[in-house]
C-alpha cells in the first residue's frame, strides 16, 4: 500500500540511525489540488505521531496545495486543522461552465477564511510556532503572465511553456520565486536552474494574501497583487515553478516528502513532458507515496483531481472524495508499521521516480 524512495545520502543515514523523526530537519508539500486527499490519514498521523514532541524546528515548505497542508501542520492542533481542511475543500461547489477567475479567486479566499477562522487564532498559531515554521512558495508573474486579460495571459503562458520546453532555466525571464516564512527559519536552497529566489517575513498582516497566492492557479484564478512586504506585482501559484520540486534543500538533516504517487514533476510545465527531476536534488530526499496497488483500489482507479469537478457531479465527486479520505487512513498503518519494525530493505532508490 505504501512506497518509499530515497536518495543515496538519505539511505545511508537511515542504515546508520535507523528511519526516526530526528533525521528530518525539511518536509516537502507539492502542488496538486486535491490529489493531496490520498495522502490525508498519513498527514495526520505524521503530525500527531511521528513528529508528536519534537523539539528541533522542522521546516515545512509548501506550494498550492502543499502550502494549505504546511499552514495546517504548524497550527496549535494539527489533526483538527488538516480535517476540517478537508472538508472544507470537499464540499466546495465550484461550477466550470459559469465560474471566471475572479469568481473562483473568491471561492478561494471563502476556503482560507473557513479554514482559518473569524478571529485569527489560527494565524497566531502558525506565524508563532517555535517549532513548525511554514513556508509558502509562491511565483511572481512577469510580462504577459501578469496580465488578467484571458488572451496576453494564455500566449504569455504559450511562451513559458516553449521556454521551459527548451530549457527549464527559460522560466527565469517569466517568474520569480518568492517563499514566505515564519520567523526563524534557516531554510535554504540551490537552484540549479538560476530561478531567481527571494524571502519574505511571514506575517499577520500578509498571510492570507500569501496563502492564496500560493495557489491562484492561472487562467483559472486571478493573481494576488501586491503582497504587503512584497515588490508590487502579480503573484501566482507556486507550482508553475515548484509543481514537485526540483531544486536541493541545503539544510543539514534529511527532508520528508509524502507524494501522492512515484512520478515528479519539477514544474507546472513539466506535466505532460518526459523529462523529470535531477537525481541529485533529491540525495537527501525521502519520499513516500501510494502504491499503484492503493491508487488501483480507489474508486475510478485514480486519486482525486480538479477534473473531477468536470467529470462527476457534485454528489458522487463529494461520495468519491470522502471515500478517498476514509480510504488513506490505511497509509497512516502501513508507515506506522514500517517506523516500527524498520525493514529498510524495503526502501526503494530515489532513481526508480517516475518508472
Amino acid at each position: 500500500m505504501l512506497d518509499i524512495y530515497a536518495g543515496p545520502s538519505a539511505i545511508k543515514m537511515i542504515e546508520e540511525q535507523g528511519f526516526k523523526a530526528d533525521l528530518f530537519t525539511s518536509f516537502l508539500g507539492a502542488s496538486g489540488g486535491p490529489k493531496w486527499f490520498s495522502l490525508f490519514g498519513l498527514d495526520k498521523y505524521l503530525f500527531s505521531e511521528f513528529f508528536a514532541n519534537r523539539k528541533q524546528p522542522l521546516n515545512i515548505i509548501g506550494s498550492s496545495a502543499g502550502a494549505f497542508r504546511s499552514a495546517c501542520f504548524c497550527t496549535n492542533n494539527p489533526v483538527s486543522a488538516i480535517t476540517e481542511l478537508a472538508q472544507c475543500y470537499t464540499e466546495t461547489i465550484y461550477d466550470t461552465k459559469r465560474s471566471t477567475p475572479q469568481k473562483t479567486t473568491i471561492s478561494g479566499m471563502e476556503l482560507v477564511e473557513s479554514f482559518l477562522g473569524e478571529n485569527d487564532a489560527r494565524i497566531t498559531d502558525i506565524v508563532e510556532n517555535p517549532i513548525f515554521k511554514a513556508h509558502f512558495i509562491v511565483a511572481k508573474a512577469k510580462g504577459l503572465v501578469a496580465s488578467e486579460n484571458k488572451l496576453l495571459q494564455g500566449l504569455g503562458l504559450f511562451k513559458s511553456f516553449v521556454k521551459n520546453y527548451q530549457g527549464r532555466q527559460g522560466l527565469a525571464s517569466q517568474y520569480e520565486r518568492f517563499i514566505y516564512h515564519t520567523s526563524g527559519s534557516d531554510f535554504d536552497l540551490y537552484d540549479p536552474y538560476s530561478i531567481n529566489t527571494s524571502k519574505v517575513a511571514l506575517t499577520k498582516r500578509n498571510f492570507k494574501d500569501a496563502l492564496l497566492a500560493s495557489g491562484c492557479i492561472p487562467m483559472v484564478m486571478a493573481g494576488i497583487k501586491d503582497i504587503e512586504g512584497s515588490p508590487k506585482g502579480v503573484y501566482r501559484d507556486g507550482g508553475v515553478i515548484d509543481y514537485h520540486f526540483d531544486f536541493k534543500i541545503k539544510n543539514k538533516g534529511l527532508t520528508l516528502y509524502p507524494h501522492f504517487n512515484n512520478t515528479v514533476k519539477a514544474g507546472w510545465f513539466d506535466k505532460n513532458l518526459k523529462r523529470g527531476i535531477k537525481p541529485e536534488n533529491y540525495d537527501n530526499i525521502v519520499l513516500v507515496s501510494p502504491s499503484k496497488a492503493f491508487i488501483d483500489s480507489l474508486p475510478y482507479g485514480k486519486i482525486p483531481d480538479r477534473k473531477d469537478y468536470i467529470n462527476l457531479d457534485n454528489p458522487r465527486r463529494t461520495e468519491y472524495w470522502k471515500t478517498v479520505l476514509k480510504e488513506s487512513e490505511q497509509l497512516a498503518d502501513r508507515f506506522s508499521n514500517f517506523c516500527q519494525h524498520q525493514p529498510i530493505n524495503q526502501i526503494k532508490s530515489i532513481s526508480k521516480l517516475n518508472t
